[in-house]
């Protein structure tokens, strides 16, 4: 039986990923965090001592990279040969990292077969910034993920003012220009809608208000 995909791409911050954990968990369907995936490439990089802009160091440790996803007391959790690396990949210097790492096509590649061969097995949910124009261009639903700068700064300060690794807002909507920047002018892949995809921009929107508008849109699209 064809598998049923979605897709769900956007700029940092418009929350992809809350609203594609949401999705797959109403719809019964496997959520893949594609930021992670990358996110887990520049954690190693970094650990290495290794710059993000290296290519030619960064080529040849690829083959050493192994990420995994799991379910631990029911909550998915990203490994890295091994490490749970599930927190220590979103802080804003693995965010700066994964933005630079992801322009390598080499990376990209290493990355490509892993995502497409988990889409041809399930029904999944997958979220990130060229899932509906280069991972999977066939998906049942596109939607493009949006909202203003500012609005998405102030949702990443909030999920992190508490934790170990909050900086200020400031700094924050600072970062986020310039991942714009880097993710919409790279050569590679750059962040863009897909031709066919539903541009929602969730701007003052609660979390359960971007989910209900996507439910809405993915029923209108297939049997649910």
């Amino acid at each position: 039986m064809k598998t049923v995909n979605i897709a769900i791409d956007g700029p940092a911050g418009a929350g992809k990923s809350s609203l594609a954990k949401g999705l797959a968990r109403c719809l019964g369907y496997t959520y893949i965090d594609t930021g992670a995936l990358y996110r887990s490439v520049a954690y190693e990089v970094l650990c290495r001592n290794i710059s993000p802009n290296d290519v030619e160091q960064i080529k040849q440790i690829l083959p050493e990279v192994k990420v995994s996803f799991r379910h631990v007391d029911g909550v998915q959790r990203v490994f890295v040969n091994g490490e749970d690396v599930s927190e220590k990949i979103r802080t804003n210097e693995i965010s700066s990292a994964a933005s630079i790492v992801s322009a390598i096509p080499e990376v990209r590649s290493f990355l490509l077969d892993l995502q497409r061969n988990i889409a041809k097995e399930q029904n999944i949910v997958m979220d990130g910034r060229d899932i509906g124009t280069v991972v999977l261009p066939d998906a049942a639903v596109k939607i493009f993920l949006t909202a203003s700068t500012q609005d998405r700064a102030k949702r990443r300060f909030e999920e992190q003012k508490d934790t170990e690794h909050a900086v200020s807002y400031e700094e924050i909507l600072n970062s986020m220009l310039e991942r714009d920047k880097n993710d919409s002018e790279r050569d590679i892949a750059p962040l863009k809608p897909a031709a066919d995809a539903i541009l929602l921009d969730n701007s003052g929107f609660q979390p359960n208000e971007t989910l209900d508008s996507v439910l809405k849109i993915v029923g209108s699209r297939i049997n649910v």
